[in-house]
């Protein structure tokens, strides 16, 4: 009776150990699990942290886009308060005879909404001066002159600088082509020849096709068709920031062409 007792109870702990190595056995797994979703996890994590660097990169990609064209309107603002500052120099002669002995025509002020891309250069001085004059760049837009100025219209050969620089001190918006532009675009700017205070003509080594240059500010173009040429001509002609501007430009130097 005492062996039976015995031989049952150590049954009955044998099934107990049996339980409870069923029961650690279900927890390793459960922990296996639990470590392997969050490695899964952990990969989640790491592929969500990739979309968010994407992100960020895209993000940074979309803040530089977004840089690029904050700074272009901040240089289109700087010019134009630099435009809204710009006044005759100190050193700039203001009084002349007119080119045809009459009244000058009235300046107008600087716009308030100049076309993008405009360069204004500091002012130097305007005085007449004779022989060869070396300037800056080119074309130029202001400093010292020929005694005499050139005429307005369209010329099909190059001018020199000294006596277009004097007409651009009178008001006038001076139009340079490069050598090799279409003349179906020409022609274009042929037209703008026949308007008062415009001087068109040829410039060898100048690098954008069309610029619009009047004392003090320049404007690269794109070609004649460039919408802001139209724009500048009527804005920066005439205007008060050229010291002898409304002198006209007749009776100097020059015969345009036909």
């Amino acid at each position: 009776m005492a062996i039976k007792n015995l031989a049952m109870k150590l049954g009955t702990d044998l099934r107990g150990a049996k339980a409870v190595s069923i029961v650690l056995v279900c927890l390793l797994a459960l922990a296996a699990t639990a470590c392997g979703g969050e490695s899964e996890g952990g990969d989640q994590g790491s592929s969500s942290g990739a979309t968010s660097s994407g992100g960020s990169e895209k993000s940074a990609a979309s803040g530089s886009g977004a840089y690029e064209e904050t700074s272009a309107a901040e240089e289109a603002d700087a010019e134009e308060a630099q435009l809204a500052r710009a006044e005759v120099g100190n050193k700039e002669i203001t009084s002349m005879i007119p080119a045809d002995g009459k009244r000058p025509d009235r300046a107008r002020p600087l716009p308030e909404n100049p076309p993008e891309g405009i360069e204004v250069y500091p002012a130097t001085t305007n005085r007449s001066v004779k022989g060869p004059i070396e300037y800056e760049h080119q074309p130029p837009t202001n400093g010292d002159h020929a005694p005499i100025w050139q005429n307005c219209g369209f010329y099909e050969k190059p001018i020199q600088n000294r006596f277009a620089v004097h007409s651009l001190d009178h008001g006038v918006i001076w139009i340079t082509y490069r050598l090799d532009l279409p003349v179906s675009q020409v022609n274009k700017l042929r037209t703008y020849g026949e308007e008062d205070y415009v001087i068109v003509s040829p410039y060898p080594g100048q690098d954008a096709p069309v610029i619009a240059t009047s004392w003090r500010v320049q404007l690269e173009l794109d070609g004649a068709g460039d919408p802001r040429l139209r724009q500048f001509v009527d804005q920066f002609r005439i205007s008060d920031i050229s010291p002898l501007s409304g002198n006209r430009c007749v009776g100097g130097v020059g015969k345009p062409a036909a």
